[in-house]
């Protein structure tokens, strides 16, 4: 019987971003074609390891419906999608030849659905629910999408007039895509700390150095080391931070944020700049117009003042 999930919110932190983007960045020859769109466009994608991270970067303009499937069960989704003119896009993906995804997504059946708003995996439903309840949940994902600002169109197959979504990135940016697509972490930190520094007000820089930042702390981390660390030693400040970390990378956002404000008033004046510093990372991550974003800073001003 199929699960359709009909609350987006209700399913965040089962999907870990950290591996995600981790699986979708490594080998050389999987870079090598990542700065390109899929090779089949439009407004259905099959996609493969090497060219997932396109879709990912695609997701920060559009929201993306991926559908994984298997030899025998063909796609489903293309036609409802394809019904939304372009305001959603299907990334197809098989699971038995692209086993770094399907365990980045943490699929262990098929067909399963997530979708992807700006660069962060939400679970939809495992198996086909009917075209009622898909809808239902494709509604839903457009109206996350449009709270986050990504609410763009992507040229629909034979319709020219279309608004196109792939427009160049600047070029701070695209070196920094480039950079994490290829695997090079402090090359994209670099190049967003350089975009910044020409230009304060550029959000979309800001955000991405705090997602890469992350990214970096948690390179080579093991999860239950971590967390053991933090058990151990709940009133040692690295490990706190450390677990708060995994926590916002799996998209468990309230506990680390209620970790990082739990912890905060027993912290010298040192240690109550660097939760207030990492806290400021997280919000850009997770978005300042998010409700646990919102309600985070507020409990951090009361305790800040």
């Amino acid at each position: 019987m199929s699960d359709p999930t009909m609350g987006l919110g209700s399913l965040r932190g089962a999907v870990d971003l950290s591996g995600l983007v981790r699986a979708a960045q490594a080998p050389a020859t999987a870079a090598a074609g990542a700065g390109a769109a899929p090779a089949s466009g439009g407004v259905v994608r099959e996609v493969d390891e090497a060219s997932f991270p396109g879709v990912l970067e695609l997701s920060r303009t559009v929201p993306v419906i991926v559908e994984f499937y298997a030899d025998g069960i063909a796609p489903a989704l293309g036609d409802l999608v394809a019904s939304y003119g372009g305001r959603l896009v299907l990334a197809t993906i098989e699971g038995n030849r692209n086993p770094q995804l399907a365990q980045a997504f943490q699929i262990q059946q098929v067909p399963a659905v997530v979708a992807l708003i700006g660069g962060r995996p939400i679970p939809l439903f495992l198996g086909m629910p009917s075209e009622q309840e898909v809808r239902q949940v494709l509604d839903q994902v457009l109206d996350a999408a449009a709270q986050s600002g990504v609410a763009g169109t992507v040229a629909v197959d034979g319709d020219a007039a279309a608004e196109p979504a792939d427009e160049p990135l600047p070029p701070l940016h695209q070196e920094a895509y480039d950079a994490i697509s290829a695997g090079d972490l402090a090359a994209a930190a670099q190049a967003y700390r350089t975009a910044i520094a020409q230009n304060p007000r550029d959000q979309l820089a800001v955000a991405g150095l705090a997602q890469v930042s992350l990214l970096q702390r948690l390179e080579g981390a093991v999860a239950a080391d971590v967390r053991r660390a933090a058990a151990d030693a709940p009133d040692d400040l690295d490990a706190q931070l450390a677990v708060a970390d995994l926590d916002l990378s799996g998209g468990h956002v309230d506990d680390a944020f209620a970790r990082l404000l739990r912890v905060f008033p027993g912290q010298s004046a040192e240690g109550k700049a660097a939760i207030r510093t990492r806290m400021l990372d997280f919000f850009e991550i997770v978005g300042a117009e998010d409700p646990r974003t919102v309600a985070a800073r507020r409990a951090l001003t009361a305790l800040l003042y």
